[in-house]
């Protein structure tokens, strides 16, 4: 899912250290597989963040954000959003 989004996105430009042992074997291998060391660097990145562990993913940082004032929100949260997509479905209407 993460590289269908990048995919999608501007690509900004970063600058990053590298030891002269991974530069050699990153030009290496972009020469072998035609593709720039960049492109490697993007596809290496992809590859570890689509395997972070559950816990580190960054997307869980929303869990809490909010303040509903309903104690029950993580057990209801489906009846809650089916019926918000309902009222503004039927506010769309007006």
């Amino acid at each position: 899912m993460y590289i269908e989004i990048m995919k999608t996105l501007k690509k900004k430009t970063m600058q990053i250290y590298i030891e002269p042992k991974q530069e050699l074997l990153l030009k290496n291998i972009a020469r072998k597989k035609g593709t720039s060391k960049a492109e490697i660097i993007r596809l290496s990145l992809n590859n570890y963040l689509n395997n972070l562990p559950i816990e580190e993913d960054p997307a869980l940082g929303i869990i809490g954000l909010g303040r509903s004032g309903k104690g029950d929100i993580s057990e209801k949260h489906d009846i809650y959003l089916a019926q918000y997509v309902s009222d503004h479905a039927r506010r769309k209407k007006r």
